[in-house]
């Protein structure tokens, strides 16, 4: 039995029996650092196949991948694999980044489970204009103790710039609505988060939807939040490096990383839209349009290559308005109002400087970071 961080591990002594159902448990003489026990057994089964795994993993992808040119120097770098790992071979003796030359570049190692990708975070900037050097060793180890067949190695060069920082939401994060006039709800939404609304002071509908959260009715916490919101509202308007001209329709397309800008509206209608983070799990996109996003019916964001939703901000110039049972995905940060839809769901945030935020049956969750 091993732990790291917040992972335990059991490893069995010898092979277990074939299709045979086993049966795990985590009692409650488990403690943290501060010595709270869980509150009872953890109990799950799982049943055997009929062979052994003896499939090595392998590396899929990088970001920056190989032979990349112009990274940010503030970038972290990532690997994702074939399966799941043995989150205790992930080490910084087993990822490494050497640059210039043999040098080796301090910084620390994390596994995700869910997306089965490695990243190590450098402890400072990296050098501007310089090749580095990243290797993943036959230390790294599968679920079954299959290593790596190979050390894997790749190279990339810095460029002179960082990488693209999220809006800064401050205490916003915390509400997933914030509206300026007034919130209206019909029907049983439900809101992972708190809600807000200042200068206003109005809200409806509540019940019958429901607040996992605090309802802040023009109170302190929603008039700062406003100021907070304005903040990263202003920030994302102002953002200037390298941006990408974007306009209409966006559907059907896939987009990487990066500031798209719009002098105009932006629409998910023709098809659905895929956010692709490439392997780099701290991406950030952000989304510029002069007037109003809008999305039709049953459209959805789809997030791939480890995107979170907690990292794609939507800068509405005007207004926003989701369509019936559409499926978005990121922070929408509006001037004006903001419409859901009947049965329109929304992991990431509401927020509108001005006007109202207007819900139908829906369903909002405020994104893991």
């Amino acid at each position: 039995m091993t732990c790291a961080g917040t992972i335990a591990t059991f490893t069995p002594a010898s092979t277990l029996a074939p299709g045979t159902t086993f049966t795990a448990t985590l009692t409650t003489g488990i403690t943290d650092l501060a010595e709270n026990a869980l509150a009872s057994n953890f109990v799950w089964s799982f049943t055997t196949g009929t062979s052994a795994d003896t499939t090595a993993p392998t590396v899929i992808s990088t970001n920056p991948a190989d032979a990349a040119t112009g990274v940010a120097i503030n970038r972290r770098i990532n690997a994702a694999f074939s399966e799941a790992l043995d989150p205790l071979t992930i080490t910084t003796a087993t990822f490494a980044l050497r640059g210039p030359g043999i040098t080796p570049v301090l910084g620390t190692v994390a596994y995700d489970v869910a997306s089965r990708i490695a990243t190590l975070t450098p402890t400072s900037d990296l050098a501007l204009s310089t090749t580095f050097t990243a290797t993943l060793t036959t230390g790294i180890r599968d679920l079954a103790g299959n290593a790596l067949a190979s050390n894997f190695v790749w190279h990339f060069t810095t460029g002179t710039e960082d990488a693209q920082a999220p809006a800064p939401l401050g205490s916003a994060n915390a509400f997933a609505v914030l509206a300026g006039s007034t919130v209206t709800n019909t029907g049983p939404t439900i809101l992972n988060g708190d809600l807000g609304v200042s200068p206003g002071t109005a809200v409806t509908g509540f019940p019958p939807g429901i607040v996992h959260g605090t309802i802040h009715a023009g109170d302190s916490a929603a008039a700062q939040a406003k100021l907070d919101l304005t903040t990263a509202y202003n920030d994302a308007a102002g953002r200037s490096t390298s941006p990408i001209t974007v306009s209409g329709n966006l559907g059907g397309q896939t987009l990487a990383p990066g500031l798209y800008k719009s002098t105009s509206s932006l629409a998910i209608s023709s098809g659905d839209l895929t956010l692709d983070a490439q392997g780099d799990a701290n991406a950030v996109f952000i989304f510029q349009m002069a007037s109003t996003l809008t999305t039709t019916v049953g459209r959805q964001i789809i997030l791939s290559g480890g995107a979170k939703a907690a990292n794609v901000f939507w800068q509405v110039g005007t207004s926003a308005t989701l369509g019936t049972n559409s499926v978005f995905q990121g922070n929408i940060l509006a001037d004006q109002s903001i419409t859901l839809t009947t049965g329109a769901t929304l992991n990431g945030r509401a927020l509108t400087r001005i006007g109202a935020v207007a819900l139908d049956s829906n369903a909002i969750t405020t994104p893991a970071p």
